[in-house]
């Protein structure tokens, strides 16, 4: 299972009921971010599902809207008492933006690891999840990502039995782990079914629709895209300032073959995103208007199905007071 929250789903400026960009991904109690935007911290404590688990964090570009947040969540990450390291991972250029961002933050007590993003094609992993990185079309470097979350083979207990493998040890197994029996070691491969079908997570904001684009979010279970603007009169402006229309979101989810998508993103002139749907429900039925404090659940899928998806939202998230992170 994967879970995600919705921090903050607004674009160049934080407003009174929308926060900049930000989104919680945990799986089996494994946390990080994409992108920081102001009072990413708020809305973790909002969230209540802490600092502590949080293992890094992926910066989608340099723009203040997705990473001015950053001091003050390392910060936050002092306050809870962390000691293991937090792996930040961005565009070329990094080091230079987070020494930047974090020239009033003092020693902390745990390293910061920083990392550019492989070549396009090679993932990285964080929290168990495969994560590639692929370049979009901003006006400047900017990425989108795909996070898939694998799925092991079933275990067939006839195959360990006839390698005589102690029952203890079929854990072992099971958790991709080799095990010796006599004077051999037994593989997992040699006891597990072929990999099941996993979970697949596409996030991707300021970009214009483009091939990257399309291509990693093929097929995707759930695709996070920006809709800056909902109106089709908007769309000078999205081409001068290279993001997307909700329509713009529609198509890349329908021609992707994406299962779910959900528009997040949006600009200051768009009060109620979701009047905004009918137009791009039209065109790819299954979006929903993303919200601050919306949970989404992503459990794995049946035989060759997708993977199932449950939104709610997180109750009172608006409410005075937070909490404890």
């Amino acid at each position: 299972m994967l879970e995600c929250c919705l921090l903050g789903t607004g674009g160049t400026l934080p407003m009174p009921g929308r926060a900049l960009s930000s989104l919680y991904v945990r799986v089996n109690g494994r946390a990080m971010l994409v992108d920081c935007g102001e009072g990413t911290q708020v809305g973790i404590r909002r969230l209540g599902w802490g600092f502590r688990c949080l293992e890094g964090l992926v910066l989608t570009h340099f723009h203040g809207d997705h990473c001015t947040g950053l001091a003050g969540l390392l910060l936050s990450l002092e306050k809870a008492g962390k000691t293991e390291a937090f792996d930040i991972y961005g565009p070329a250029g990094l080091k230079r933006v987070v020494e930047g961002l974090c020239v009033i933050v003092p020693k902390l007590s745990y390293p910061v690891r920083l990392h550019e993003f492989p070549p396009e094609g090679r993932g990285f992993e964080l929290i168990g999840l495969d994560i590639r990185a692929f370049p979009v079309n901003h006006g400047m470097p900017c990425y989108g990502f795909r996070m898939t979350l694998p799925r092991k083979g079933v275990f067939d207990p006839q195959k360990a039995k006839a390698l005589k493998v102690p029952v203890r040890d079929w854990k072992t197994l099971q958790q991709g782990e080799s095990v010796r029996v006599g004077l051999r070691r037994v593989c997992p491969e040699e006891v597990m079914g072929e990999a099941r079908k996993g979970i697949s997570l596409v996030f991707s904001t300021d970009t214009r629709p483009c091939e990257t684009l399309q291509k990693y979010a093929s097929e995707a279970d759930l695709a996070i895209l920006e809709g800056m603007y909902a109106e089709e009169e908007k769309l000078p402006q999205a081409l001068k300032n290279h993001h997307m229309l909700f329509r713009e979101a529609a198509e890349t989810a329908r021609d992707a073959g994406a299962h779910q998508l959900v528009l997040t993103h949006f600009s200051t002139s768009l009060d109620e995103p979701e009047e905004g749907l009918p137009t791009a429900r039209a065109i790819f039925p299954e979006t929903a208007a993303g919200r601050d404090g919306m949970i989404l659940t992503l459990r794995y899928p049946k035989d060759r199905e997708p993977a199932a998806v449950e939104y709610r939202q997180k109750e009172d998230w608006w409410a005075d007071g937070c909490e404890d992170g």
